[in-house]
């Protein structure tokens, strides 16, 4: 079921999220460098992810600037710029505190947000992050040392053993 598309402001800045589920928790999903919350329920995989993921919680999803819903002419950010978009998306929506679930362009973001904002933080899972050392290839990624989709489960549902596939 596709949620209603909402809009976060951050000065002249509009960012486009979504909100799935009950909480607590409130989960954030932080996905892929490029999105679109309407068009990726169109895809099967992304659809039941994001279903399994609300069944745990409140998921909020959102576009980052330069894609999908959210304004596009908006240049080259930098991490603090999309920290500062994480924060306004999660004022918008409402939540104090949230699970972070980053992958792929996700996961340094994830990582950046709950070491500069560890009260916001309840958790974070990182997969498929990738490399943001001096001198590494956009395609490396950290896939090989991340933990597999159930423990996603298992994170966002301590004492809860529900091992089932996302």
């Amino acid at each position: 079921m596709q949620p209603e598309t909402r809009y976060a402001r951050l000065g002249d800045l509009h960012l486009a999220y979504q909100v799935l589920g009950d909480g607590p928790p409130d989960i954030l999903l932080l996905d892929q460098w490029f999105g679109h919350v309407e068009a990726q329920w169109d895809v099967p995989p992304m659809a039941t992810l994001r279903e399994r993921l609300a069944s745990f919680g409140r998921l909020i999803m959102f576009d980052k600037r330069g894609t999908g819903l959210s304004d596009r002419d908006v240049g080259d950010s930098t991490l603090d710029e999309r920290m500062d978009d994480l924060r306004a998306v999660l004022d918008a929506a409402g939540s104090r505190r949230a699970a972070i679930l980053g992958y792929s362009e996700g996961g340094p973001l994830a990582m950046m947000f709950a070491a500069n904002g560890p009260t916001a933080v309840v958790r974070f899972w990182i997969g498929c992050g990738t490399k943001t050392t001096a001198g590494s290839k956009p395609s490396e990624s950290l896939c090989a040392v991340t933990p597999s989709t159930n423990s996603v489960v298992t994170m966002l549902t301590p004492g809860r053993p529900r091992l089932s596939r996302l």
